[in-house]
Parts: C-alpha cells; sequence; structure tokens
C-alpha cells in the first residue's frame, strides 16, 4: 500500500532541510507531537535509537529503520512503522520536503502537515537572518 504524504516547499538548500530532520536536538522545534528527545545520537543514522516524550505526556522508543543519506528516513516509534521523512532538491536554493505516512494513520497526516510548515518557517527566516 503506497503511503499518503504531505509536501511542502521550501527557499532553502537541501542540505539545511535535511540537517534540520536529523538533528534530534530541533526535533522539538519542528514536530508538533514530540516535546523531548533522549538519543545517544545528535544526528541519526541507520539503527539510531532513543525515545521521544509526546505531547500527550509518555515517552516512546523509537529506532531509525531506513536511511539513505541526504534523502531519506524512516522510523518505528513503539515498534510500529511510524512516518517517512524525505528532502528532494529543486535547485541550489529550493527543496522540498515530504512526509510519508502509512494509510492506517491518515489522521496522522495532519500532525505532519504542520511539521512541514514549521520546518518551512524555520529555514527561510533562518536563511533571511544569515
Amino acid at each position: 500500500m503506497e503511503p499518503l504524504t504531505t509536501v511542502v516547499a521550501i527557499k532553502a538548500p537541501v542540505s539545511a532541510a535535511w540537517e534540520l530532520l536529523i538533528d534530534t536536538r530541533r526535533w522539538p522545534e519542528w514536530g508538533p507531537s514530540v516535546t523531548r528527545v533522549d538519543c545517544a545520537d545528535r544526528y541519526i543514522a541507520l539503527g539510531s535509537v532513543g525515545r521521544v516524550q509526546t505531547a500527550f505526556g509518555p515517552w516512546l522508543s523509537f529506532k531509525i529503520t531506513q536511511f539513505t543519506a541526504g534523502q531519506y528516513w524512516h522510523w518505528q516509534v513503539a515498534g510500529i512503522p511510524a512516518t517517512g521523512h524525505r528532502v528532494l532538491s529543486f535547485g541550489p536554493s529550493l527543496c522540498r520536503v515530504v512526509f510519508e505516512v502509512p494509510l492506517l494513520a491518515a489522521p496522522y497526516l495532519f500532525v505532519c502537515r504542520m511539521a512541514a510548515q514549521r520546518i518551512k518557517n524555520i529555514l527561510e527566516k533562518e536563511r533571511y537572518q544569515a
């Protein structure tokens, strides 16, 4: 089954979007459902494990199950396949961030849309302040 997706275009280099997506210290900035992260790896890679505190309070374990550097990562949360995160380059200063959600988690697409918009706001603000 194909996942559901949400996409946002961002006026920033793909490398900046990728770094923001894999930096566990910054997940609470853009992830509406993540308030804290506990992970030995600041920048995730294949096999990285840790836990996230959700907006509802409980901590949930995670594991990075797919990882293609500079392009894509997917994780399991509480042992359940969760969202995919993809970046696509459309030139030196334009990219797209894509979130993929399993069909069974369709309502979570709204949260991912909020996350994508937050990423856009963060990156475009940082770009213009530099």
